[in-house]
Order: C-alpha cells, then structure tokens, then sequence
C-alpha cells in the first residue's frame, strides 16, 4: 500500500476514501506470500445472515441422561471470526449421554481430546488448550486460554470457535448464567460433567451439608507456584506466571474444592447430597480431571483442542500469545507487519472492514491523530520505524 501514500500529509475525510480504494485495488493483486493474501477483505453492505436457533434435548432413558443438541448457544456468541480465533461457528450434532447414578473412581480420570462436559444449552465445555511451548507438545507445557498470556478470541461469554465450527465454553458461560436468572440467589446448575456428576457455578453452600447456609464463592484448591520453572531444554524457563497450566499446583485444604475443582454437599437439585463441580473465576475455571469415569460419548476423537486454525509449526510462540504479558489483543500479529491505519478501522480485529466499521471511519482514524491538528501526517499513519508487530489504537 506505499504507493497510495505519496502525500506527506492528508486530511481525514480523503485519508477514509483512499485507504478504502487502496485497500480495494490490493486485493485485485493478491500477496505472494499466504498470510499477506488473507489480511483484508472488504465486506459488501447487506442483510447478514440469520443465526441459526438453539436446539438441545434432555431426556433419560435407562440408566443415563442424554443431552442431543446443534452447540449453538441460548445466547448472541459473541462475533466470529475474530483477532485470535479465525473460525466461524456453525451447528453440530451432539449426541452424548451420562449415568444417573455415577460412581466416584478409586482415583482422578484424566483424558485427553475430549470435551469435559455440556452446559444445559447444549454447548460443550472444553478447559484446556491445543497451544504448548515452542508449539511442542512433548514438552509437556500447554498454554492457558484465560489467564491473560493467550489471546485465543474468547468471547464475552468465556467461549470460542474451533475450526470445525465448534462453539465452547472455557469458563464461566455467563450468557447461560444470565438466562437462568442470574448467580447467587441460589446454587445455580449449568451443566453435566462427562462422567454423570452435575456442574454448578462458583457459588454454593458455605456449609456444604447445610441448604440453609450462607452463598458464597467457593475458592479453588489450586496456586499459582513461585519461584523459577525447571531450567531443561526442552522447557520455557522464567518464573511460573500463570500463562502454562504446569505453572499452577494442588494444594489440599488450601480451598473449598478438590483437584477436580469439586466437592460433597446439598444442592437445590440433589438435597440428599451429591458430589458436584463448580466454574469459577480461578484456575482451573473448569475442572481438569473427573471424580468419576467419563462417558465415551464425549471423546472428540481427533479434532483438535484449543480453537485456532492451522497447526502451528514446531518451534517459536504459538499464534495469539501475548508475549508482553497479560491482556487480550495486546500481542504481536504472524504473517504481517504494523498497519495503523487498517488497525483503526478494523474495530473488531476481524481483518474484514464491514459497513458498519465504513461508517465509522473518520472516528476511528482520529484515534491516529496524535497531535490533534486534525490532519494525519507520514509519522502517525506510517509504521514507526523498527517497529514488528501491530496493536490497535486504545
């Protein structure tokens, strides 16, 4: 797009009308190299499409609960694609199905590629992540999804896209929350955890034999670690901060919850007590492990976890970390280097400018206006020189 900037300064109004043409005729000469190709796209005005309904189904039958649904939400999800998740959601077709009467196990269940439970809308939950360490798996440290170091698009709701078109949850669902009448008046159920157990938020008993007792948020048994991560060569060294799941430890009694982010206790649903899962807001957000045998219904078999596109290459930052720390949409772009102007239209990061970011145009780009002259010179819509990586203006 340099050729489009031969003036040295440009007021607002023609800098709107050229970056729309220049962007335009960009794209009638495709980039050579892919990542550059895909950058823009310049959606046409129109009526978007309507978004598909909610369908689940719960019913028993037998010895098990079965949940058939589409994984679309109760709730708007939020706008798809976006900077860090690159897929659109689309229905599926659920069917799972979990015992009635689960039976804790002699010890936690682990599995991996497989959903750890559904929410009552139907959306599955889905903790972990597809992003390790110098995109390795071998090395044994998985990236976070909310924790602040990994911008994997998550929604307003805790949820993003896979690129099947799979909408889950990696936390709080809290569009389901608010449908269901809001948390804390009582102890709210979510969901079924894979092995039968049921799922609440983070708010139960303070006595947890007593229906009667105080709401309160229940703490997780987990800490973050201190000190240094082991130094190994296969290993990301620093300080445990959180951005790994290995950088966070179980400490039994330090919480209200057990390693599988649960406890014993009455609910509205079960006043005989049950042994339940609570989301929360602290790591894990959504349990790790099962207390029971989760139902084989819930193996994924091999989509892939995490929600971004194309797998990554061995080697380097996996796609969305943050490397600067904490904080979504802070973190460098692959495949191209800082566009300020485009950054300052494309409000949602969704490297389409649609009609609605167009009309908005002249607001967006005064956001570059540094110095207030109501003009736009080479040094505030240009890249600053040695600058790698893009952020969108605040």
């Amino acid at each position: 797009m340099s050729a489009s900037w031969k003036l040295a300064r440009l007021d607002l109004a023609t800098l709107c009308a050229a970056t729309l043409a220049a962007t335009l005729s960009a794209g009638a000469h495709p980039a050579h190299d892919d990542d550059q190709s895909e950058l823009m796209t310049i959606a046409a005005p129109g009526t978007p499409a309507e978004e598909p309904a909610n369908s689940v189904k719960i019913t028993v039958a037998g010895d098990f609960r079965r949940i058939q649904s589409n994984g679309w939400p109760d709730h708007a999800p939020g706008e798809f694609p976006r900077r860090g998740n690159p897929n659109t959601p689309s229905p599926q077709n659920y069917s799972f199905r979990v015992p009635l009467k689960p039976v804790a196990a002699e010890s936690p269940q682990r599995r991996g590629g497989w959903w750890w439970g559904v929410a009552l809308n139907g959306v599955p939950f889905e903790p972990g992540t597809g992003e390790t360490w110098n995109n390795d798996p071998r090395s044994g440290w998985r990236y976070e999804a909310a924790t602040g170091f990994l911008n994997l698009g998550l929604d307003e709701h805790n949820a993003h896209v896979q690129p099947n078109g799979s909408y889950h949850y990696h936390a709080l669902p809290t569009g389901l929350v608010e449908g269901l009448g809001g948390d804390g008046k009582k102890m709210l159920l979510i969901g079924w955890a894979a092995d039968g157990f049921p799922v609440y938020t983070g708010m139960a008993h303070a006595d947890a034999k007593d229906a009667k007792s105080e709401l309160r948020g229940m703490k997780s048994g987990y800490r973050l670690k201190t000190g240094p991560r082991p130094e190994e060569e296969d290993g990301p060294g620093g300080n445990h901060d959180g951005r790994f799941s290995q950088d966070f430890e179980f400490l039994k009694g330090l919480g209200d919850l057990d390693e599988c982010n649960g406890r014993s206790g009455v609910t509205p649903e079960f006043p005989e007590g049950t042994y339940y899962y609570c989301v929360g807001a602290e790591f894990p957000f959504v349990g790790r492990m099962w207390r029971g045998t989760p139902d084989e219904s819930f193996n994924k078999g091999d989509r892939p976890p995490g929600g971004q596109g194309r797998p990554a290459p061995t080697g380097g930052a996996p796609r969305g970390i943050l490397e600067d720390g904490p904080g979504n949409g802070a973190g460098p772009r692959p495949g191209r280097g800082p566009m300020p102007v485009i950054d300052a239209l494309d409000l949602n990061q969704d490297r389409i400018i649609d009609a609605a970011e167009l009309a908005k145009a002249t607001e967006s780009l005064k956001k570059l206006d540094k110095n207030g002259d109501g003009q736009l010179g080479a040094d505030e819509f240009r890249p600053a020189p040695g600058r790698s990586t893009g952020r969108p203006p605040e």
